[in-house]
């Protein structure tokens, strides 16, 4: 019965100060993650141990850090601990084995390759700014700010709790809420013969009105508490509906929020970011050559008339 997007917390926050293009763009270039990344904001280390030797190549904690942030995230989630750490070091050590076999058939001089250091090396340097940016807006006065503005600027919503009843046809239905209707139990009348959520009595929970589909919304949020609908058609089928109660959503807690507030404070700085370099940059736009235009065959000359020699 939900629709599959719910409303997120700072939706109205985001629209409002954030353009979604242009945060967009920042994370499809890969910008740094919208959570600041744990190695991010631990001091430096004092020494930076080597913790493998490759044919006499070492491999120091600092490189097995930044692999663990480059890759940690597409690892399976039974690798914590040691095994973790002993996974990327193992990919650091093949790594390592077949950039030493590159250099040896000179394959870091091919053009192709400097085309890519390039690349990589411009990539690097933006995810450095863009960590660097999270970090600086993250502290945890600006997250109570933000909340509590967002608890200022919230709109007031309705919430309905609701039961309900799917069938088939309209006659059942209508059958049902009649039984219904009389004082019948609505939760046993749902187990004997609703489709959806029989085994809790039809139960539906607490919902807002955008997270229903629309015919099944506008019945429910019509009704009192403790009254049933006539059947409602919706594309699911026949549904008799009966409203337990109805309240003003409450405001989440700062804790059941903290994360979605680092996460939106992270994506502005980012996207203000981007914003403002674009804004103060020359950029000119070189337009492709057109694709040349295809070879046309070369009709072959007319045989000649036998009849003219």
């Amino acid at each position: 019965m939900m629709r599959s997007a719910k409303t997120r917390l700072f939706a109205a926050v985001l629209a409002a100060t954030v353009s979604a293009a242009t945060v967009s763009a920042v994370l499809a270039q890969g910008a740094a993650p919208a959570a600041v990344p744990a190695a991010a904001t631990q001091a430096a280390p004092a020494a930076d141990p080597v913790v493998a030797t490759v044919n006499g190549t070492p491999i120091r904690q600092s490189e097995l850090t930044i692999a663990l942030d480059d890759i940690g995230s597409g690892l399976p989630p039974q690798l914590q601990g040691p095994q973790r750490e002993e996974y990327v070091l193992s990919f650091l050590t093949d790594m390592t084995l077949l950039a030493k076999a590159a250099e040896a058939q000179k394959l870091d001089q091919t053009p192709d390759f400097q085309q890519r250091l390039a690349y990589a090396r411009t990539k690097a340097l933006m995810e450095t700014i863009m960590t660097q940016e999270a970090k600086k807006s993250v502290s945890e006065e600006a997250k109570r700010k933000t909340y509590e503005e967002f608890v200022k600027s919230a709109p007031a919503e309705t919430e309905v709790r609701a039961r309900h009843i799917l069938v088939d046809d309209e006659a059942k239905a209508k059958e049902i809420a009649k039984k219904a209707k009389a004082g019948e139990d609505f939760a046993k009348l749902a187990k004997d013969y609703s489709k959806d959520s029989a085994e809790d009595g039809g139960d539906l929970g607490y919902f807002t009105k955008d997270q229903m589909v629309p015919e099944f919304a506008d019945a429910a949020f019509k009704l009192e508490k403790g009254q049933v609908s006539d059947p409602v058609k919706s594309q699911f089928g026949w549904h008799v509906i009966k409203v337990e109660d109805k309240r003003q959503k409450p405001v989440p807690t700062y804790e059941q929020v903290e994360d979605q507030v680092e996460q939106y404070l992270v994506r502005k700085a980012q996207a203000d970011l981007v914003t403002k370099l674009r804004a103060d940059a020359k950029i000119e736009k070189t337009a492709a050559p057109a694709p040349a235009a295809p070879v046309q065959p070369v009709a072959p000359a007319p045989a000649a008339d036998p009849a003219k020699k």
